[in-house]
């Protein structure tokens, strides 16, 4: 079983309400953020740990697994601004974190893979998938920054077509009105030279 968090902050008597809830953990110290820190500081810690101490990345490692859970169960707090706030007030419960939705949408401690022996593996038929897909990894923890540059990316070429375009049409109206000025001068002179 996971370890269990102590769901109120380091204040002096404070708990959460609800069930006793084993040892107290500070979920900030979990994810090495100070307290202070933004939801984006929150979310990266998280990602860093999880991928450093994943069950894929450390098989058979326990202490891996175990900061594993309680990385993924600091981010299940800390990662929801509303569970956040009950946590820094002291009144978080473990009702609270059970019906809690996971932060990221998507799993937070995913179920690890069975353990094999040496022979199975060599036993097995067909393609032997691999343990980890860091593609698929980084597009779930990283693919809102990379929407966000590619909409950044492509505001400023249309900024830059616009520059382009008005400065095209500067230089047309400079050679359209040098043009007619030159007319009416000309026009002008013939005029008086008759």
């Amino acid at each position: 079983a996971a370890p269990g968090l102590g769901l109120a902050p380091g204040r002096a008597g404070h708990r959460g309400c609800g069930e006793a809830l084993g040892p107290r953990r500070d979920l900030y110290e979990v994810l090495g953020v100070p307290p202070t820190a933004t939801q984006a500081q929150i979310k990266t810690a998280y990602y860093e740990q999880s991928f450093r101490y994943h069950p894929d990345r450390n098989a058979g490692s326990a202490a891996a697994a175990e900061r594993f859970a309680a990385v993924s169960e600091a981010y299940l707090v800390l990662g929801s601004a509303a569970l956040r706030r009950k946590y820094d007030r002291g009144v978080l419960s473990r009702e609270d974190v059970r019906g809690a939705p996971k932060p990221s949408g998507r799993p937070l401690t995913p179920a690890p893979p069975p353990a094999r022996s040496a022979a199975s593996s060599f036993s097995r038929r067909g393609p032997v998938p691999p343990p980890f897909d860091f593609d698929a990894f980084y597009r779930a923890h990283y693919g809102e920054q990379l929407e966000r540059e590619r909409m950044l990316r492509a505001r400023r070429e249309q900024l830059r077509l616009r520059r382009e375009e008005a400065a095209a049409q500067g230089r047309f109206r400079l050679v359209s009105d040098l043009s007619v000025g030159l007319l009416f001068f000309l026009g002008v002179v013939l005029l008086y030279s008759l």
